[in-house]
């Protein structure tokens, strides 16, 4: 995994979604044979609701470990399906992320979500990056896709990388006290933690 997509991989889990990373997506070929259509960078899943990073008794200290998931835009009692394209460059996504057979295999396992089906999903998806449909029981679900990357503006499709290098560097800083004692098994938090352990500081170039 390059450094870019370990980055908000940590930032998501952070945020209280479950992860697959890396994801290798196979095909049919017009020849009948199978290959290789192209690696999902990340996928994230998140459950509606508040996340701590550890628990307190004292409402007090309790409230000062929410995680707030601002560049998330994160929608009240909203199942949040990310499947997204991390880049260090422009935040674009790769041709083959809305292909048919990427989107299908990767929805496939959370189809359980998705009662009338993924057919609809997959075609908003395709159409406009973003699909909204109801939950299972209650609530919704917003399923989306998101580009990573260089880019001006936090949007429902786009968040710059840049914005959270910064958002994880002031997040150490906010938590250092019980953070300190962490082992981190993500070389790019680990890093970063190293980073601010050691006096450095995360910065951008005017």
């Amino acid at each position: 995994m390059d450094a870019a997509s370990g980055l908000v991989e940590v930032y998501l889990r952070v945020n209280g979604y479950l992860t697959l990373s890396e994801w290798q997506v196979q095909g049919m070929n017009r020849h009948g044979q199978w290959d290789t259509i192209t690696d999902v960078d990340i996928v994230g899943l998140r459950f509606p609701g508040p996340v701590f990073l550890a628990d307190s008794h004292d409402p007090e200290v309790q409230s000062t470990l929410r995680v707030d998931g601002e560049l998330l835009m994160l929608e009240p009692d909203t199942i949040d399906v990310i499947i997204g394209e991390v880049k260090e460059g422009e935040a674009v996504y790769n041709p083959s992320l809305t292909r048919h057979e990427t989107l299908h295999t990767v929805l496939h396992r959370l189809e359980w979500l998705y009662p009338d089906g993924l057919g609809p999903i997959v075609a908003d998806l395709v159409a406009s990056g973003t699909s909204r449909t109801a939950a299972p029981g209650r609530g919704f679900v917003r399923t989306r896709l998101v580009a990573f990357g260089q880019a001006p503006a936090v949007t429902e499709n786009t968040v710059p990388i840049g914005h959270i290098l910064e958002s994880a560097a002031a997040f150490l800083a906010a938590h250092d006290a019980l953070l300190r004692s962490a082992k981190l098994a993500n070389p790019v938090a680990a890093t970063l933690k190293l980073l601010h352990k050691t006096g450095f500081g995360v910065s951008r170039q005017s």
